[in-house]
Order: structure tokens, then C-alpha cells, then sequence
């Protein structure tokens, strides 16, 4: 452990850079060139700290690590932030998006450039605050701020519909967590605290297991999303910012699947195990339904946004398998979605940044000018239908191997996704990239310059890295999901012989 609060200086490190834009004076060109220069640098800055404590991190051991603990609220509510095999992984994939992020706005957001770069510290901040909050309050906090500048990001920097997608995007996922923050001050009724750990420990009534369960349900579900409340999430995704499609798909969708694993799992064993039919039956119509719409897109987006609700359905039915592949399966294909996705949503806007379309249609045969970004293209095309060799086979595949041990027909169906995920993604990459070069404001495009190849050569590594060595990234997380398993077995054997002396 270290001696230094270094949880709150990653956490907190890009409000520096927030402070150092506005201090920075000037004509407004000069003031949009520092507030770049300065929100790159800051969260170049915050994703080396986030490694130095990911090269520190214990893999041993399934115990939160760099805990920072004072008073705070009172009445039992702490500052209380820390990470285990679990949050770190989430820690380091939110840290090393943000520069990409600000590298890819870099030419595209002209107007108001300062306080977009002022939106995007402030939200990197508040999505470090969620993984390392170990106090239920602080993990509120933190995971409706986020809230608002996603909102401004879409609502300001967005295409011509990007009002009504910010509002649809912010009461959708607001109403959901009303009810988690309901179950919140019910859980702090019975149990007198709002520690995680303390609460993780406590063992709720299995009647109000139930409800707690449902309630933060509602609002993870949103966050996730999960059908049939995911019709927010292709409007966002339409109406964002590049950037703003990158974090929205690579980590703010990650906030749902994170609460499954930190709150629904541990703290109510009882009714995860009696939803989870629930939630197979869920993601296995969002997995079959959405990729069967997603095969209909016209708008390059909004194909990948509807991809990404598929994915996670995955996601959602390896978490509740209540197995160790499944699990892993499931974590390690919410950071192999965070890459590829994101990097798919920045391919699409190297080619809007050019010809200021989305539409599928106005392309084709771009691999004659464009050489370079059809093998980025290609490569992330490929992560994302699972082919072996890149991160999203192994997500994949694990899950698959723990869902069969508990319902071969859900694996069946869900395995159905993968097959309709290739027609989708390969449909894709073949109008855009393939053909004859024959629509004329194509004849001049230009093909990836050195800031978007800079931009997406780290995310090809980890890609191919976490598809072709994956054990660096399952060595986190295993002590923490085997402690997570263990408590939930033995939490269902008291449940199980409470219910039976009932009866």
C-alpha cells in the first residue's frame, strides 16, 4: 500500500486541468489551442498514475487495496475510496480513452471548445469517482453527476436531433436510479451504514432481498442497457460527438454491468439468483432482436449502437451464470467492448470528420483511397464478431462455456448472436470499405493522417493483446471474482436453510 491518497489523485487529477483552462487568457482561438493542449496533457498525466497503481496492485489477494477512509456526512457516511481485481481493470480503461478522446475532438469540435474540454475532465473525473467509491453514497454521487455533462456534451456538441436525444439519454437513465437511491436509504435503515464492504457482509431479509434487488436493477438496467429500455441509447449515440459515442459506448454503458458485480451479486445474493432467469431471458431477446434491427441500419452509428446493446446482453448473461468463466467472461468482454466499440464509433468519424455523412449508402469501395483505415477498419470488424486471435473471442467464449453449465438453451440462443453479429458487421465493413470506387466526392478523400493513427494504433495492440494473452487481465480480476463466487455460495447455502426452517 501506498502512503500517498493516490485513489483521490487519479480520481480527481483532471479537475486540475479543469482549473488550469479556465485560468488560461486570450483571443479565442488561442484559448480553444491551450484548452487542448491542456486537457490532453492532463489526462495523459491521470492515465499514467492509473498505471503506476495498476503495476502496484496485488493480484493475490481479493481485498480492496489503497483504501483512503475519513469522516465525511456523518451519521455513518464516509469518504471511502477503493479497487480491487474488479474496479481497477475500469479504472485503467477509463483512463486510457479520455486522451484518446480529446485527440479525436481535436479538429472536429470548433465552437466552445473550452467547455467541451472543461465537460470531458469534469466526466472523467466523476467515472473514476464511480470505480473507486467504497461508500454507497459517494458511488450515488458520482454515478448520477455523470449524468450531467454527457447531457451537455450531447445536447451542445451534437448533430441536429441532439436535444431530444440528451433529454431522452438523461430521464431515462435519472428515473431508473430514483428507484436505486430508494433502496439506498432502505439499506441504510436495516443496516446502519452506507459502507460497501460492511454492506457486501451484512445479510439483508431474503423477502427485501427481492426488492433491493429489483430496485437497483431498474436503474443498472438503463445504464447497461438492457431491452427493452435501450431505445435511448441509439438516439445518444446518433446525436454525440465522436468522443462522446466513444465514452458513452466504452464506459458509461460498463457503470451498469460494474453495479451487477459491486452491488445486485454480493449484497443480494438471494434475489440475483431468483432474477436470474429474469435477466437471461432479457439479454437473450436484446442479443437476437437488436442485431436483427441492426442489419436494417441505414446510419453507420446507429448499426454499431444497436451492436452494442447485443454485446452487452452477453455481458448480462455471463455475470448472472454465477460461474467463474462467466464472470471473467463477462468482465473481460466489458473491456474488450469499451476498445472495440469505441474504436469502431472513432472509424466512423474519420470518415464523417470528411464527408459529414453517416449514411451507409453514400460510401463505398473507400479501400482504393483510403488503404490504411480499411485495415483499421478490418481489424476492429474483426474484434467485434469474436474472431479468434482478438479480445472479443475470449470474452465470448468464456461466457459462452459458462452459460452452458447452467441452461444449454440460453447458450444456444445467445450463440445465435454471434452468427447474426458477423451478417451485421461484415455488411458493414463490405458496402463501406469494398466495390468499385464510383460515387466521385470519394475520388479525393483522403486516407488516416498521423494524429488519427496515433489515435487508434494503441487500441489495435490491446485488441490483439488481450485476444491473443489474455492472462494479464484475468490475474486481476481472479481473487476478486472466486472471493465474489465463494461469498455468494455460501450466502445461498444461510438463505437456503433460513427459507427451509420456515417452512
Amino acid at each position: 500500500m501506498l502512503d500517498w491518497p493516490i485513489l483521490s489523485t487519479v480520481t480527481f487529477l483532471p479537475l486540475v486541468g479543469v482549473l488550469l483552462i479556465l485560468l488560461t487568457s486570450g483571443n479565442e482561438q488561442s484559448a480553444a489551442r491551450n484548452a487542448r493542449w491542456v486537457a490532453l496533457w492532463t489526462t495523459l498525466f491521470t492515465f499514467f498514475v492509473s498505471l503506476f497503481i495498476w503495476l502496484n496492485f496485488d493480484n493475490g489477494t481479493a481485498d480492496f487495496q489503497f483504501v483512503e477512509k475519513t469522516s465525511w456526512l456523518g451519521g455513518g457516511v464516509n469518504y471511502h475510496m477503493g479497487v480491487d481485481g474488479i474496479s481497477m481493470l475500469f479504472i485503467i480503461l477509463t483512463t486510457l480513452l479520455m486522451p484518446l478522446c480529446i485527440l479525436a475532438s481535436w479538429n472536429a469540435i470548433t465552437v466552445r471548445v473550452r467547455e467541451y474540454m472543461i465537460a470531458f475532465l469534469i466526466m472523467e473525473t466523476l467515472m473514476i469517482g464511480v470505480f473507486c467509491a467504497l461508500d454507497m453514497i459517494l458511488f450515488y454521487l458520482f454515478f448520477e453527476a455523470g449524468l450531467i455533462p454527457m447531457f451537455l456534451i450531447i445536447g451542445i456538441w451534437g448533430g441536429a436531433q441532439r436535444v431530444y436525444a440528451s433529454f431522452k439519454f438523461f430521464l431515462y437513465t435519472l428515473i431508473g436510479s430514483v428507484l436505486m437511491l430508494v433502496a439506498m436509504i432502505t439499506m441504510y435503515y436495516v443496516a446502519g451504514t452506507t459502507d460497501i464492504p460492511t454492506l457486501m457482509a451484512f445479510h439483508f431479509d431474503p423477502d427485501l432481498q427481492l426488492w433491493l434487488w429489483l430496485a437497483f436493477f431498474a436503474s443498472f438496467a438503463v445504464k447497461v442497457p438492457m431491452w427493452p429500455v435501450h431505445t435511448w441509447l441509439p438516439d445518444a449515440h446518433v446525436q454525440a460527438p465522436t468522443a462522446g459515442s466513444v465514452i458513452l459506448a466504452g464506459v458509461l454503458l460498463k457503470m451498469g454491468g460494474y453495479g451487477f458485480l459491486r452491488f445486485s451479486i454480493p449484497m443480494f445474493p438471494h434475489g440475483s439468483d431468483y432474477f436470474a432467469p429474469l435477466v437471461f431471458a432479457l439479454s437473450v431477446v436484446a442479443i437476437i432482436y437488436t442485431s436483427l434491427v441492426a442489419l436494417v441500419q441505414k446510419d453507420m452509428k446507429k448499426l454499431i449502437a444497436y451492436s452494442s446493446v447485443a454485446h452487452m446482453g452477453f455481458i448480462t448473461i455471463g455475470i448472472f451464470t454465477f460461474t467463474t468463466q462467466g464472470l471473467e467472461g463477462g468482465i473481460l468482454q466489458m473491456l474488450s467492448h469499451g476498445i472495440v466499440s469505441g474504436a469502431l464509433f472513432l472509424c466512423v468519424g474519420v470518415v464523417y470528420d470528411r464527408m459529414h455523412t453517416r449514411e451507409i449508402a453514400r460510401y463505398g469501395g473507400l479501400v482504393h483511397r483510403m488503404p490504411r483505415y480499411a485495415v483499421i477498419f478490418m481489424v476492429f470488424t474483426m474484434a467485434t464478431i469474436g474472431l479468434p486471435g482478438t479480445s472479443g473471442f475470449v470474452g465470448e467464449f468464456l461466457i459462452l462455456i459458462g452459460t452452458y453449465q447452467v441452461s444449454s438453451l440460453v447458450a444456444f440462443l445467445a450463440t445465435t448472436g454471434v452468427i447474426l453479429g458477423a451478417a451485421y458487421s461484415l455488411w458493414l465493413y463490405r458496402r463501406v470499405v469494398f466495390g468499385e470506387l464510383v460515387k466521385e466526392d470519394l475520388k479525393d478523400i483522403m486516407d488516416v493522417n498521423k494524429r488519427e493513427i496515433i489515435i487508434f494504433a494503441p487500441l489495435i495492440v490491446i485488441a490483439l493483446w488481450m485476444g491473443i494473452y489474455p492472462t494479464p487481465f484475468l490475474n486481476v480480476m481472479h481473487a476478486s471474482v472466486d472471493n465474489l463466487l465463494d461469498h455468494h455460495q455460501t450466502a445461498m447455502q444461510a438463505i437456503q436453510t433460513i427459507l427451509n426452517a420456515a417452512n
